[in-house]
């Protein structure tokens, strides 16, 4: 009788078991839903200003003047009045040849003019004396034409001998062997005591180097806006070693090829800049920056900004309430450490620079070093790419 008492009362505490089970699954508690936390990032401001447009090239150093010094007269070497690699002055003397045999062509040319104008004089004297006569028929015009005759021969030997004069003093002069420019001696090519013929054979090679040419090339679909820009004035360039610092030197655009070259579509350009230090050196391969105007109130962000996707270059743009708006963006010219907008952002507006990886359309970031592009910005240098 008790066992059957026991499971009476068990069998009526199934049916509340259960419906406790009922309750307790009705009131199940809601799935907790994730937020991601906010993307530390930094920012920069975007800002407007004046900036140049330009075409960058790569281009190569040329003296302004190369001069090959050769020898006007034959004769030995006796003095050499420089050293090699030194600064040259015009006028500056460089050689001496031996000038002995021609100081002594000299000394025959001038005997032999003051020997035709004593006859010369003597020529003079006697026809003086028959065109003094006044009774003409005291003298036979043979004799009067012979006389005169004697004097216009005198008078051209004496200026043949002038001219003998001028030409030996013209080769003693070329004994000594002058700068003919303001420039750069290398390495001469002959020494104390070579003979050396007229007219053959390089002595030295001089080079001007103040100012300085950079010769450089730009394709002919610029060439347009080049001479365009011509027009309303001499273009501006700016050049540096690829070693150099990091501050181009200005110079200016003096000339511009009259043609296209055949098979690279290519047109030579070349500018003139200041060398006055010898920074820049013939030969050397050079940036070149020609600025062809300026571009006003352009919006500039820094270049590390924007970011590239399939549908191409982006930037995110922190918006008041902490939240990230991608933005598309066109964008134009590096200017040094900043890079011109054309579409996509105003002045004024911030920019993500770092922590873009983890940054969502839309979502929250933490903008950790809030920086500004407020300042001037850094000189473009040229060789920087777009």
């Amino acid at each position: 009788m008790i066992r059957n008492h026991h499971h009476l009362i068990f069998r009526s505490l199934i049916p509340i078991l259960f419906a406790g089970f009922l309750v307790v699954g009705c009131g199940k508690k809601p799935e907790a839903t994730f937020e991601r936390p906010p993307a530390p990032v930094t920012v920069a401001t975007a800002v407007t200003q004046d900036v140049p447009v330009y075409l960058d090239a790569i281009g190569k150093f040329v003296a302004r003047e190369v001069v090959s010094i050769q020898p006007q007269v034959s004769g030995r070497i006796v003095q050499i009045h420089f050293t090699d690699g030194a600064d040259l002055k015009v006028g500056q003397v460089l050689f001496t040849i031996d000038p002995r045999p021609f100081q002594a062509q000299l000394n025959v040319a001038e005997a032999n003019l003051a020997q035709s104008k004593a006859a010369l004089d003597l020529a003079k004297i006697n026809f003086d004396r028959v065109a003094s006569v006044t009774d003409q028929r005291a003298v036979s015009r043979q004799d009067y034409d012979a006389k005169k005759n004697a004097v216009d021969v005198a008078e051209a030997q004496v200026k043949q001998n002038q001219a003998a004069v001028e030409n030996a003093r013209l080769n003693l002069d070329y004994c000594t062997i002058r700068s003919p420019i303001n420039g750069r001696a290398g390495q001469r090519l002959v020494d104390l005591g070579n003979v050396v013929t007229a007219n053959s054979g390089s002595l030295l090679v001089i080079q001007r180097l103040d100012p300085i040419y950079a010769d450089f090339t730009i394709t002919e679909k610029d060439l347009t806006a080049v001479q365009r820009n011509m027009a309303s004035g001499t273009l501006k360039v700016e050049a540096r070693m690829p070693d150099g610092p990091d501050q181009p030197r200005d110079g200016k655009l003096t000339f511009l090829d009259n043609s296209v070259q055949d098979g690279t579509g290519t047109i030579k350009l070349r500018a003139t800049i200041s060398n006055n230090d010898r920074g820049f050196w013939p030969g050397r391969f050079a940036y070149i920056r020609l600025i062809l105007g300026t571009k006003q109130n352009a919006v500039l962000i820094p270049a590390e900004a924007p970011q590239m996707s399939a549908k191409g270059q982006f930037v995110y743009v922190i918006k008041q309430d902490s939240t990230a708006d991608q933005r598309p963006v066109t964008v134009g010219q590096r200017q040094g450490d900043l890079v011109v907008v054309d579409k996509g952002v105003q002045s004024g507006d911030r920019v993500v620079i770092t922590g873009q990886l983890g940054v969502t359309p839309g979502g929250k970031v933490n903008i950790t070093q809030p920086s500004t592009a407020d300042n001037e910005p850094t000189p473009a240098k040229p060789g920087d790419k777009s």
